[in-house]
């Protein structure tokens, strides 16, 4: 009876008093703070405190290395890097016969720019500008100037760069997502082969890419030469002012579209099959599937890949770097590596500090306008 009722019984392990709890717990905090340290601290090292250092400098003259102390200049960084004019430049007329004056091709002649923005005491608003473009419309050359005409055609470049390499990346990589969605054997050694160059670093690709489009021996030129049997001309790709740009653009989308193929391929992955069953029987064409089956089960990957070739697109720097270093004649320099020029190369940290704060301001702007215009309504 006795062990009967000794083996009916329960077990039941003590309760530990609240102190040793509470003890438990504090320790258990501890560790996980322990864990997160590293983390926050190289955030703060390197994140959080350089970017409120850098928002402080770019209101003052800092200089990496100046025997004057610094000084408090409030937005004048900012209002040089803003400033813009539009002024209209008259064709030369000849004093003694009233007519224009004509250069040897029969063009109109213009006054140089420096002649207003310099001292020019008819014209203070312009003095210290700088001319960023020029066109002309009839007798009359408008010149563009900017307090910093580099950092305007570093923001223009990059805008024409994002404009090109967004579509075309994620398009591309939308394109080769479906071709490699398919159940077929082998499909896999395509998918690898798209996407090699995403892990090859950005250095080696540019270094790579800048021998191909070598002006005299590149693979290029090579090729375009032995497929028009001989006569075609050798371009400096990367030498001209009109070509440097697509250059850069084409190896950009070549290097990344593989990263972007992967998400777009996640994404479809993620539709059921019975969608595209029902809508086969229902009579739906590849196209139709495509629009009100595909389409709309992407939306979500649609917005990441958007946001994140643009954040990619802004922050272009490496290739620039290597592969141009921003020339020639600024056509292909941006913001990025006019900030890294400024404020290292010329150790004007106060005005590279600008720079980085407006380009800050510039990217999250767009990022919450793309956010707001892709936003789910109800």
């Amino acid at each position: 009876m006795s062990m009967s009722s000794s083996v009916g019984k329960t077990a039941v392990s003590p309760t530990p008093p609240p102190a040793q709890t509470s003890k438990a717990r504090r320790q258990e905090a501890w560790a996980g703070y322990g864990m997160i340290a590293p983390a926050v601290i190289l955030l703060l090292a390197f994140l959080i405190v350089p970017f409120f250092m850098a928002f402080g400098f770019a209101f003052t003259n800092q200089r990496l290395i100046s025997p004057n102390p610094t000084e408090f200049v409030g937005t004048r960084n900012f209002e040089r890097l803003l400033t813009m004019r539009i002024f209209p430049n008259k064709a030369e007329v000849d004093p003694d016969t009233g007519e224009y004056i004509l250069d040897e091709d029969g063009n109109y002649t213009f006054p140089r720019s420096r002649n207003f923005t310099r001292d020019n005491p008819d014209y203070p608003e312009l003095d210290g500008l700088q001319e960023a473009y020029a066109w002309v419309s009839g007798d009359t050359q408008y010149l563009l100037l900017a307090g910093d005409s580099v950092f305007l055609r570093s923001l223009l470049n990059i805008l024409y760069f994002t404009i090109i390499v967004v579509p075309v990346q994620g398009g591309l990589g939308l394109g080769l997502a479906l071709l490699v969605n398919q159940k077929l054997r082998g499909i896999n050694i395509f998918r690898t082969i798209y996407f090699i160059p995403v892990v090859i670093s950005m250095v080696i690709v540019s270094i790579l890419w800048r021998f191909i489009y070598d002006g005299n021996n590149g693979l290029l030129n090579s090729l375009l030469s032995m497929l028009s049997f001989g006569s075609f001309q050798p371009i400096d790709w990367l030498g001209n002012e009109k070509t440097s740009m697509p250059a850069i653009i084409i190896m950009s989308v070549w290097q990344g579209v593989g990263f972007h193929m992967v998400i777009w391929l996640a994404g479809l992955q993620t539709i059921p099959g019975v969608l595209y069953e029902a809508a086969a029987v229902a009579g739906a064409s590849t196209w139709q599937q495509f629009r009100y089956v595909t389409w709309p089960g992407l939306r979500n990957t649609f917005v990441f890949v958007l946001i994140t070739i643009t954040m990619a697109a802004f922050g272009l720097f490496t290739q620039v770097d290597i592969m141009t270093r921003g020339g020639p004649l600024d056509s292909t320099t941006t913001v990025i590596h006019q900030m890294v020029q400024r404020g290292f190369n010329k150790q004007d940290i106060a005005y590279g500090s600008a720079i980085s704060v407006f380009f800050f301001l510039m990217v999250l702007t767009v990022a919450l306008i793309q956010r707001y215009l892709t936003r789910e309504n109800d």
